[in-house]
């Protein structure tokens, strides 16, 4: 049980951390986010989708982590 909790969790924070850096270097809207002010930083729409899927893509790497101190550690 230990080492399928522990491939799961691997494999999760592998394509997580992957699908973040991608995120990071793709997803992210050309113009410069200081143009906008901040309360309506949120209606942009390229703005929007980089911040939700970065904040995806980090709680997968998140609970992938957990999964491997799970399978280790209990």
């Amino acid at each position: 049980m230990d080492a399928v909790i522990s491939i799961i969790g691997g494999l999760l924070f592998l394509v997580s951390v992957a699908a973040h850096l991608y995120v990071r270097l793709r997803v992210r809207p050309k113009e410069d986010f200081e143009d906008y002010y901040y309360e309506f930083e949120d209606q942009q729409p390229g703005i929007a989708r980089y911040d939700r899927w970065s904040r995806i893509t980090f709680a997968g790497a998140a609970v992938g982590v957990l999964l491997l101190f799970v399978a280790v550690f209990i």
